[in-house]
């Protein structure tokens, strides 16, 4: 970040003030506002903080309108069909691509690690069977704090590099437990022989009573997944990881909590939203009548699953996992699942109908990965948890980062008050 020569003058009340303008390496300038409320005596009003930079960082960048998405400056597309997502995991964590031994040596420290301490599976049996697997989640990592006591001191950078390491290894055990109980089924536990994927599919997978081989199609389009989930800017839940950090919290409660923001349904839920728009379609001849709907202007219903909310041309996650989804399909076949072959005709009208391409929707991230993980089993409910598993690295990178800032403050927002002015108590009988 670097302060120009551009300065930007506000007036008020007949009084110009001066902020300084900065320049990022990539993205618009910036207006430096900092000082308006000891200089001026008011606030910037910003719903959202959709127009505010809480933060500076060297992590992602995202550009909405020509597609882009960058970790450390390479493009996800790059990532997603070059590389697998441990070395993204590295690349987030460290700012570099790692070479062959630090990428061994990141592994084996990562695999080491995936077990969680036995006593933490008393949590999961306090637990109605029923529970949604985000609640199960939102708590056990919470709880990891009670359990991990060498790795809490954020001011300690070896503690931080444990607890970093402790939960991208531990998530995926976690989140399969997760499933494993609502299902009914024993645990599974981790083997260090497998890959990072194919070690949480077979942890959710395999049953004791068999052997259980997970195919490398399906373990490539689950490493894809979390790759292209792993970080996405300041979102809402790593924006509420950074404001339960700048408290000063343990590295598990802040994970947590952006555990518990991606649950809800504007934010985590959107592929869980595309497959329960999928099953509300129900069969193919009906395509026509729910695409007509998404036309209308006056009728509520969309596509879930297309355009998106930051990419106002094309998600440059969806190309990668589209051939995945491809790749699955192909391996799995859709005869069988009515789901999946509403799926497969509703990309096909959709993007041969030049409404939607006017309009730039296009199917998203969210709607292949819905895709691939009704094809490989998982329920929806499980849809969310993995999009947590996935994202963890990207919540930790931003924790140690904003740890590391010499800048950070305890978040503070302010608000615009509407409420009533001072008044008096009135006793009760005179009310």
């Amino acid at each position: 970040m670097t302060e120009t020569t551009k300065s930007a003058t506000l007036t008020i009340d007949g009084t110009s003030y001066d902020l300084p303008i900065f320049t990022p390496t990539a993205g618009p300038d910036v207006v430096d506002i900092r000082k308006l409320y000891g200089q001026a005596g008011v606030f910037t009003y910003d719903p959202g903080f959709t127009s505010t930079a809480s933060c500076d960082s060297t992590i992602t960048f995202i550009d909405g309108d020509k597609g882009e998405l960058l970790h450390r400056g390479y493009p996800i597309d790059q990532l997603a069909a070059k590389s697998h997502f441990l070395e993204v995991c590295y690349l987030l964590l460290y700012g570099e691509l790692p070479t062959a031994t630090q990428l061994e040596d990141f592994e084996t420290r990562v695999t080491r690690h995936t077990m969680v301490h036995e006593q933490m599976i008393n949590f999961f049996r306090g637990f109605r069977r029923d529970a949604h697997p985000m609640a199960i989640i939102v708590g056990v990592v919470g709880a990891m704090s009670a359990f991990y006591h060498d790795s809490t001191d954020i001011n300690d950078p070896w503690q931080r590099e444990v607890a970093s390491i402790r939960l991208i290894a531990k998530m995926p055990t976690i989140v399969a437990m997760a499933y494993k109980y609502t299902v009914g089924q024993p645990f599974v536990y981790p083997r260090n022989d497998l890959d990072y994927a194919s070690n949480f599919l077979r942890m959710c997978f395999a049953v004791p009573a068999e052997d259980f081989e997970v195919n490398p199609i399906l373990s490539r389009a689950m490493d894809r997944i979390l790759t292209l989930h792993a970080d996405h800017e300041q979102n809402a839940s790593t924006s509420t990881v950074r404001l339960a950090s700048s408290s000063g919290a343990n590295p598990f409660a802040c994970i947590a909590a952006g555990v518990a923001c991606l649950w809800g349904p504007s934010h985590g839920g959107a592929n869980q939203a595309c497959l329960e728009m999928l099953k509300e379609i129900g069969s193919v001849d009906r395509i026509p009548e729910f695409i007509a709907r998404a036309k209308d202007k006056d009728d509520p219903f969309r596509l879930m699953g297309f355009g998106h909310r930051v990419y106002k041309n094309f998600d440059p996650r969806a190309t990668v996992m589209k051939q995945s989804a491809d790749e699955v399909l192909d391996l799995l076949g859709v005869e069988n699942n009515p789901i999946l072959q509403v799926a497969k005709e509703l990309e096909k009208q959709a993007l041969s109908d030049p409404y939607f391409a006017d309009k730039k929707l296009f199917p998203n991230v969210d709607f292949y990965s819905g895709i691939i993980l009704e094809a490989m089993g998982f329920p929806t409910s499980m849809f969310t948890p993995i999009f947590a598993l996935s994202r963890t690295v990207g919540w930790i990178s931003q924790w140690k980062e904003m740890i590391a800032d010499p800048q950070a403050k305890i978040g503070r927002p302010r608000q615009l008050y509407l409420g009533e002015t001072m008044r008096d108590y009135v006793d009760i009988e005179n009310r």
